[in-house]
């Protein structure tokens, strides 16, 4: 196996892994107002992610721009909320449809806060690169796992939205409600039991 092949793994795989289920949290999150019907605007608000999280994903781990850690840990899970609590003005209140303008808000906002997840994946690499000298191979291999792992979670998240609203004929309102009502409550979690969050507002440290 090649050093790109190996860290084409190495990045799916974190993506992918339930035990850092942040990531794959916001990627739900911005999908949860679409099916598969709709994929054109998916394509374009995941490029968007991409675009903002591939940024500060090579600046980071080429060691341009510097962020605390556990700044960015507390960052990312307030980068979902805010997502899930957006997803509920996505639909009219008399209506199971959701309402989606030609230009959303949604797409420049996922390009920034791919921008903090960008910083989250570095941190990773980072630990994995340790004091390799040539980083760009292993740096490409690694994006381009984070894609591959991203376009799958996209694609399961979208067709069980599909069969849900088209097969099973649950309004698109209630499926939004529910799986946002859900990320919500987990983000909050995530927030509330971070570490740098607890210290900030003086709660007590497991």
């Amino acid at each position: 196996m090649s050093e790109f092949q190996a860290y084409l793994q190495l990045g799916f795989d974190h993506i992918t892994d339930s035990n850092g289920y942040d990531h794959i949290l916001f990627i739900i999150a911005l999908c949860t107002i679409y099916t598969l019907i709709d994929w054109k605007k998916v394509i374009i608000l995941v490029t968007a992610f991409t675009i903002g999280h591939s940024i500060t994903l090579a600046l980071a781990t080429l060691g341009i721009v510097s962020v605390n850690p556990d700044v960015i840990e507390l960052l990312i899970p307030i980068t979902i909320l805010i997502t899930a609590i957006l997803n509920f003005f996505h639909t009219t209140p008399k209506s199971s449809y959701i309402r989606e303008k030609s230009f959303s808000p949604r797409y420049p906002l996922a390009l920034t806060f791919g921008l903090i997840h960008g910083l989250g994946f570095s941190n990773y690499l980072r630990a994995l690169l340790g004091k390799e000298a040539d980083i760009v191979e292993p740096l490409l291999g690694f994006n381009v796992g984070l894609e591959l792992g991203q376009l799958i979670i996209v694609f399961v998240v979208l067709s069980v939205a599909f069969a849900a609203v088209e097969l099973f004929r649950l309004s698109k309102l209630r499926w939004n409600d529910i799986l946002s009502g859900i990320i919500v409550g987990m983000a909050i979690s995530l927030i509330i039991n971070n570490q740098l969050f607890r210290e900030i507002f003086g709660l007590s440290v497991n």
